[in-house]
């Protein structure tokens, strides 16, 4: 028996994404709803309850509307939206926080989808906290440099305008109020007391991301620098399929060994975690696929953990 599979919001970014996955997928049957009635409401209830797995990939409200379309309790839900990702009866997706946690998704009817800057951040944070290594109310702060796919079709349009002015290849920060909408997961996800100050960054490529994290040694609750950091990191991932821990103090990571390319992992589920700095100071980056890892190659890897495929299959 196939898994039959559906994705309502089909026609935006990370849900195209999501559909070129399952495309090469023979061990899966993907609903598709007639185009003209994706907004009908009695026809998307109808595809939502037949599926056995329901990818939402729609604006907050609209996804809320949706999971309360779906009227039995054997569907299950992965939801690509901000709308849930700290609800206490959803799980968050990212398994990489440890065995439990890929547990908690495997057993769950209902999973969050990580955001794209939250991934990085949390898959940074996350294992220091865990070991007790970062007090849960340090100061963080994050910058995410990303390409301008995060942004949907109008940020892509905005970008790929043969019209554009020259000012567009000009890297842009933005969030200034200091109110992004992944602030709630990259406090409450790895437990810290406080949100960090974020600044994300969108410049002129299609995807790939790098998120980095400054941290002073002198604040963390057991000295440690930046080798031994990239020791435990390597510990707390070394089972991970999709986590690599890139060796400490190689500048063959590095083009023209100082530069930092978000692009590198770009058509892969994978996140490469680098460590950089000293005794005193330490730079934490993460660099991954947008699109991949941090949107649609994280849902179809939620998919198979939930429905009992190998994780990486497809991927």
């Amino acid at each position: 028996m196939k898994y039959k599979i559906y994705v309502d919001g089909q026609e935006g970014t990370t849900g195209l994404r999501i559909h070129e996955y399952l495309s090469k997928r023979t061990d899966l049957e993907i609903l598709k709803i007639d185009y003209e009635k994706r907004r009908d409401i009695d026809e998307r209830r109808k595809f939502l309850n037949e599926a056995d797995l329901v990818f939402l990939c729609l604006p907050d409200a609209a996804a809320k509307e949706a999971a309360s379309l779906i009227k039995n309790d054997r569907t299950k839900v992965i939801d690509a939206s901000t709308a849930h990702r700290i609800h206490k009866d959803w799980v968050y997706g990212l398994p990489e926080m440890g065995r439990e946690q890929r547990e908690r998704i495997r057993d769950s009817k209902r999973v969050a989808n990580p955001g794209c800057h939250s991934t990085g951040f949390i898959l940074l944070v996350y294992p220091l906290i865990k070991l007790g290594i970062l007090p849960r109310d340090y100061p963080l702060t994050c910058t995410s440099v990303t390409g301008y796919s995060g942004g949907g079709k109008s940020l892509i349009a905005k970008y790929e305008d043969e019209n554009a002015p020259d000012s567009i290849n000009s890297p842009k920060p933005y969030g200034l109020n200091l109110k992004h909408k992944h602030l709630p997961e990259m406090k409450v996800i790895p437990g810290l007391d406080y949100e960090p100050v974020f600044l994300p960054i969108v410049a002129n490529f299609y995807k790939g991301m790098a998120v980095s994290v400054p941290i002073a040694v002198r604040k963390l609750n057991k000295k440690a620098g930046a080798e031994d950091v990239q020791k435990m990191m390597a510990e707390f991932y070394k089972d991970e399929k999709f986590i690599r821990v890139m060796p400490y103090g190689d500048d063959s990571l590095l083009e023209d060994g100082k530069f930092l390319n978000p692009e590198a992992c770009n058509d892969t589920n994978r996140v490469e975690i680098s460590v950089f700095g000293h005794e005193e100071q330490i730079l934490l980056t993460a660099r991954f696929d947008n699109l991949g890892k941090g949107a649609s190659g994280a849902a179809v890897q939620n998919m198979n953990i939930m429905l009992g495929f190998d994780e990486d299959i497809g991927l």
